[in-house]
């Protein structure tokens, strides 16, 4: 609840470092060695309050693509492969 509640409430980027750092000290008690882990990606994972966004979405588009990649085995160019993402992609 802590944590959703300062990614969904952080106005800022600064405030939203501040408060996941104060929120990682506090969890270090409970989660332990995952701490160390998010502490490691601290930067990476404070850029969601820049654009509020996570890579879920990328990651779906990209399963999306190796899906696709998979069913037009055997095209036998480039372009037909290319034409069939864009038409499954940009429906």
């Amino acid at each position: 609840e802590e944590l959703r509640d300062i990614y969904e409430t952080s106005p800022t980027v600064k405030i939203g470092f501040k408060r996941l750092k104060s929120w990682l000290n506090s969890a270090r008690i409970i989660f332990g060695k995952a701490v160390h882990s998010i502490e490691n990606h601290l930067v990476e994972i404070s850029h969601y309050f820049v654009s509020k966004t996570t890579s879920g979405v990328m990651e779906g588009i990209n399963n999306r693509i190796k899906l696709i990649i998979r069913q037009s085995y055997g095209f036998k160019s480039f372009e037909s492969l290319r034409e069939k993402l864009l038409a499954c992609l940009f429906k």
